[in-house]
């Protein structure tokens, strides 16, 4: 078990803020997460984090995943005081991180949540995992899926994947691993390539818009200048940003303050 203080970091924020589906809680601060084919339990009181895996596997995998390097801190304090829309958001979700998580789960979750919402995508994402994804155990007996390789999910039909709840997303998620398995589809490439170039690439992709395209980028690539925009985030563009969102002052955080801005939407209890 690894203990540390870490200040802006909330597991339940960041459990809610759409960017992963296979994270959960189990307990009252204590919380699960998938990733690929890992396992850890978070126990969080306050800034104190408690994470149930061992010293390597922390530092090789999950600090980076948690972006525990950056500090958010720093992100906040240059939100423009007068903004106080943003400031609210800010302060609101303190505790949200920009998760860096795997290329091609990022793919296919973000596939699966076009035109879906937050339960539904979770539903779809754990059936294909229980129906495609290996059977893994930790050292504690703890049974649970390992997310589906493409070399798996290439060899079903277009609409085998109907029977996890993805209706007209199975096609999508389909094509894209038979894409990734048959060398249309250079995952290794993409991940060295800069935001524009990655998200030029994506956008090729069978079922991908600009949206999914930016949330794989943010979510998985880590591209922090990327900055989805949904039907909903246009409405909060038109009400407080009428003459553009200020990337400038932002660059290089923007996706930083969409995420505050999307929490905010969805759970803050006072709109500015």
């Amino acid at each position: 078990m690894i203990k540390r203080e870490i200040k802006h970091f909330n597991i339940e924020q960041i459990c809610r803020s759409g960017q992963c589906f296979r994270m959960e809680a189990v307990d009252h601060g204590r919380y699960r997460v998938i990733a690929g084919n890992r396992y850890l339990e978070i126990f969080q009181r306050g800034e104190i984090c408690e994470f149930y895996c061992d010293d390597r596997t922390f530092e090789n995998f999950w600090s980076d995943y948690f972006d525990l390097g950056r500090d958010y801190g720093e992100c906040i304090d240059k939100i423009n005081p007068r903004d106080t829309y943003l400031a609210d958001a800010a302060e609101f979700g303190s505790g949200i991180r920009i998760l860096h998580q795997d290329l091609w789960e990022m793919i296919v979750t973000f596939l699966i949540s076009q035109q879906n919402n937050i339960v539904r995508i979770r539903r779809c994402v754990q059936n294909i995992c229980e129906a495609y994804g290996k059977e893994c155990v930790t050292d504690d007996g703890i049974s649970y899926y390992a997310f589906p390789e493409p070399e798996v999910l290439a060899q079903l039909g277009e609409d085998d994947l109907k029977a996890c709840n993805l209706g007209y997303r199975s096609k999508y998620v389909v094509r894209t691993a038979r894409d990734v398995v048959f060398g249309n589809v250079n995952l290794d490439k993409i991940r060295s390539m800069s935001y524009k170039k990655a998200k030029a690439e994506l956008l090729k992709l069978f079922g991908v818009g600009d949206k999914v395209a930016d949330c794989i980028c943010l979510f998985a690539l880590h591209h922090l200048e990327a900055f989805p925009r949904d039907t909903h985030m246009n409405q909060v563009m038109e009400k407080h940003y009428k003459r553009g969102f200020p990337n400038r002052r932002y660059k290089g955080m923007q996706g930083i303050m969409q995420q505050y801005i999307f929490h905010y939407e969805l759970f803050g209890k006072q709109k500015a």
